[in-house]
């Protein structure tokens, strides 16, 4: 059964996002590294999503479609997606009351989307309107 859940999103830094940076911001294997969201696998069955299918990630600051990559190790409620312009998009960058910066820590909710991958050129396309 399709539906949403309610996932507090961890971002992290990765080594072969980094590399994958270095050879270029517009490139398929920086979109690959970065444009996705680690789920729980129990979480993921509930939304009838599978292993690299897309997913949308929304809140009141944003929305991204995403490759969802299933974990093997139980996190529920938790999701990780790298520190990039596709989180930067969801994220309100204010100081929450732990004194944690809400560009690491976010809620968001997470569907199974019926779209591609948001691009990087949409995403800087929405900057430059903003």
């Amino acid at each position: 059964m399709a539906g949403k859940a309610e996932v507090t999103v961890i971002t992290y830094r990765g080594i072969f996002q980094e590399v994958e940076e270095a050879l270029g911001m517009y490139s398929e294997g920086y979109r690959d590294q970065s444009a996705l969201v680690v789920l729980d696998k129990g979480e993921v069955k509930e939304l009838g999503v599978e292993d690299g299918q897309p997913v949308i990630l929304e809140n009141g600051f944003g929305k991204v479609v995403v490759t969802a990559k299933l974990s093997e190790d139980p996190h529920p409620g938790v999701a990780f997606m790298p520190s990039s312009p596709w989180s930067a998009q969801l994220a309100s960058g204010e100081v929450g009351e732990d004194g944690i910066l809400d560009l690491k820590r976010f809620r968001a909710q997470v569907s199974k989307a019926n779209e591609a991958v948001t691009t990087i050129e949409e995403i800087g396309e929405r900057i430059r309107a903003a």
